[in-house]
């Protein structure tokens, strides 16, 4: 058997455990009862089972940082035939930017899914959507990537913690990541780019290669995002994050707007 499931009554809360986070004496972070921040009940996710945990607000740079988002812009070259001139974390969010100059949405989307699909050997997307995906209902599948994400995406979108997300059968599990202030958000500054190269590609993504499904609920007035594995997202016509209008300081609205002699500009392009 691949993990253990335990059930607390009082919080209607199932938590799977592998054979390696059972042989951790508690108390661990990975399977110590969360705390709360900001009104969202959170764990910090440690590799090491005596570390305690730490607030969302405190992570550091680090080692690999540098490192993950060279490989990640270069994907995205790779895909826009493109580069910025300007280095680090600004020279990608511009290249995210050109990924949806001169092609309608979906094909922004698709483009986002080839790049994430880059970063992985194919054979282990298969592989995990095959042996790993179906255990327990998926929920050992959504325990985990939920794991990963906030441990290996922290570069990307900032400071993370897994949390408890509410499950459709009326149970939680630990397999939601709560995103403080989202910095990819932030410094794109865009909800089209957010819509159409982060939260529908992503869904996509999680959900046709890995076969684990994924609701992301960006918030576009406090930068926040909350990832929701396990659970399927709405139809794109009824799902709130996409009626959501253009940002106010969205760069491409600001262009646009200056284009057009500072007539009101349309509106960012999204799903």
């Amino acid at each position: 058997m691949i993990g253990r499931i335990f059930y607390n009554r009082e919080r209607k809360e199932d938590r799977i455990v592998s054979p390696v986070m059972a042989m951790v004496p508690l108390p661990s972070p990975l399977l110590a009862w969360p705390k709360v921040y900001h009104g969202k009940t959170a764990i910090r996710v440690s590799c090491f089972s005596n570390s305690t945990p730490e607030p969302i607000e405190a992570r550091k740079p680090k080692v690999f940082d540098n490192l993950f988002l060279s490989l990640f812009r270069n994907k995205m070259v790779q895909e826009t035939g493109w580069d910025s001139e300007k280095p680090g974390y600004q020279g990608l969010i511009e290249v995210a930017h050109r990924l949806t100059v001169g092609q309608d949405n979906s094909k922004t989307r698709d483009a986002a899914v080839r790049i994430l699909k880059s970063l992985f050997p194919p054979l282990l997307l298969e592989l995990y959507r095959m042996l790993v995906a179906p255990i327990h209902s998926g929920k050992f599948a959504a325990l985990m990537v939920a794991r990963v994400t906030a441990l290996s995406c922290q570069w990307l979108m900032g400071p993370c913690a897994v949390n408890s997300v509410d499950l459709p059968n009326g149970s939680s599990l630990m397999s939601g990541v709560f995103v403080e202030k989202c910095k990819y958000l932030e410094e794109s500054k865009c909800v089209g780019v957010c819509i159409n190269t982060c939260k529908l590609p992503t869904q996509t993504f999680f959900k046709d290669h890995m076969g684990v499904p994924l609701l992301m609920e960006p918030n576009f007035t406090d930068y926040s995002c909350q990832f929701k594995f396990g659970i399927l997202p709405p139809q794109q016509e009824v799902d709130d994050a996409l009626k959501e209008p253009c940002l106010e300081i969205c760069p491409s609205s600001v262009r646009r707007k200056e284009m057009n002699h500072n007539m009101d500009a349309p509106k960012c392009p999204k799903a």
